[in-house]
């Protein structure tokens, strides 16, 4: 285990009453301490859902803080490469050391300790609403993130507060003392206040208690369905730290590179070599073009030697299909920042400086293409085909618990870095979407990356047909839908 440089003290300037509050918790907590471990308790089951939730939001090999920890099995579950708990109850941090050796663990008081690293997660579970001072707290974790850092909270529902009184009152569990008592939208300002964005937030928990079939029918499926998520117990919410407010996001000059897709599109390349704009230190462009029956594989080749300044590469891809063909393009790239540019030109070229310009800022992590919010050229987008995208519309961001307008609009932005660990949990979806687009999207709220959507002027095709069958595709979306449920929402 790495050493851990912290300062458990912080500032001795502390409020008479909040040492008050804070010593009656500690008091209460090193008595709950042995009851928290018994497996037999009405609550552990709570511990195993809640412990179940933070391993799909959360990859393992991550430097992990938790503040609130316990005895520390929900940061071991989570397999971190640093792991390091803090609590203020001195029986709590004696239990976790004796069954996590190989994890830190810090008696202190997450008011008062100070760190002088940073941390990829930081975690309070069931822990707001127990604090003196929530947005001092929020404040000091800003001290130990990086741009890519997410904290990840979970905290009770108000309309729980009767039932677990009641709980409390019964000898039967919810060993709380007075609750601060959050609705998710002050948590969500807290945040803002703190200089935190949410990233994503749901509501999970309907039944706490292990009871067979009904335990699975109601925390994995009727709680994420109106009115029923209303009374959910527990509130999980996704921040990332405010990037307008960082002053470490500035990086050197990135490099980018662009994947071009082409199938049939001969008329379109030498245009595209013309039109595409210079972006970051260096701009590559990577052709990948796929089974063409026009001579769109030769007339690349004919215009990257006509054009012996520009730096192009060209790949022909042996599988079917655009997400084939991406993936490809992102394994040959170079560049820091990967870019899909759909070799039909609806979206034009030039569009793609606004794309640079959002994930540089970090605007998003993510940038999406969105054809929906502009009108459109006639003949541009079929009917049938604009009902579809905003049903889909609907449908994905339900799913995916942030606004995603347009599933379907082929630009799309983000790090290489990111990319590669979107691959490296690929296993978890599988190798399953031909278009490309759901690959990258679901990997994106896997890893929990904001996703910023950029509004495009859609424009229509000047050479060629579309390679998009409205049905069959279709078809195949509506499948998506069901299978992206399962493995991102019914959890």
């Amino acid at each position: 285990m790495d050493s851990i440089d912290c300062n458990p003290m912080g500032s001795q300037n502390i409020d008479p009453a909040q040492y008050r509050y804070q010593q009656e918790r500690i008091i209460h907590w090193d008595q709950v301490a042995p009851k928290k471990a018994n497996p037999k308790r009405p609550g552990f089951y709570y511990q195993q859902l809640v412990e179940h939730y933070y391993k799909f939001f959360i990859p393992s090999g991550k430097r992990i803080l938790e503040f609130g920890c316990g005895h520390g099995d929900l940061l071991s579950s989570l397999q971190p490469s640093v792991g390091v708990g803090v609590d203020f109850s001195h029986k709590m941090i004696q239990s976790a050391k004796k069954k996590h050796p190989r994890l830190t663990f810090i008696q202190a008081d997450v008011h008062e300790i100070e760190f002088k690293e940073k941390f990829d997660i930081i975690i309070l579970s069931d822990l707001v609403n127990d604090l003196w001072d929530v947005q001092r707290v929020f404040e000091k974790l800003r001290n130990i993130s990086h741009s890519g850092t997410r904290l990840v909270l979970n905290f009770y529902n108000n309309l729980w507060r009767l039932p677990l009184a009641i709980v409390k009152k019964l000898g039967l569990g919810a060993e709380v003392l007075e609750q601060n008592w959050f609705a998710p939208d002050d948590i969500y300002n807290l945040l803002k206040l703190s200089g935190f964005e949410v990233v994503q937030s749901r509501s999970l928990v309907l039944l706490p208690l292990k009871v067979p079939f009904l335990s699975r029918l109601f925390n994995c499926h009727l709680v994420h369905l109106p009115p029923f998520r209303w009374f959910a117990l527990t509130n999980i919410v996704i921040a990332r730290s405010d990037p307008a407010r960082d002053k470490d996001h500035l990086r050197k000059t990135p490099a980018v590179s662009i994947i071009i897709p082409a199938r049939n599109e001969a008329g379109n390349i030498e245009t595209i070599i013309k039109r595409v704009p210079e972006l970051g230190s260096r701009t590559e462009l990577i052709f990948v073009e796929g089974h063409s029956t026009d001579n769109t594989y030769e007339t690349i080749q004919h215009v990257i030697e006509r054009y012996p300044g520009t730096k192009c590469k060209l790949f022909q891809q042996k599988g079917k299909g655009k997400g084939d063909a991406v993936r490809l393009g992102f394994g040959e790239a170079k560049g820091d920042i990967l870019m899909i540019l759909d070799a039909d030109m609806t979206v034009p070229p030039e569009e793609l400086a606004r794309f640079y310009n959002a994930i540089v800022g970090e605007r998003g992590e993510f940038i999406n293409g969105v054809r929906l919010v502009y009108p459109l050229e006639d003949q541009s987008m079929r009917f049938f085909n604009i009902l579809g995208n905003k049903f889909f519309s609907l449908a994905f961001s339900w799913l995916l618990g942030q606004p995603v307008k347009d599933t379907l609009c082929g630009t799309k932005v983000l790090w290489k870095r990111d990319y590669e660990m979107i691959t490296k949990n690929r296993a978890y979806f599988g190798d399953f979407d031909p278009f490309g687009d759901f690959d990258l999207l679901f990997g994106a709220t896997k890893l929990n990356l904001k996703i910023a959507e950029m509004p495009v002027r859609y424009r229509m095709r000047t050479y060629g047909n579309t390679n998009i069958d409205r049905w069959r595709h279709g078809w195949l979306l509506l499948k998506m839908v069901i299978f992206a449920a399962k493995r991102i929402k019914f959890i």
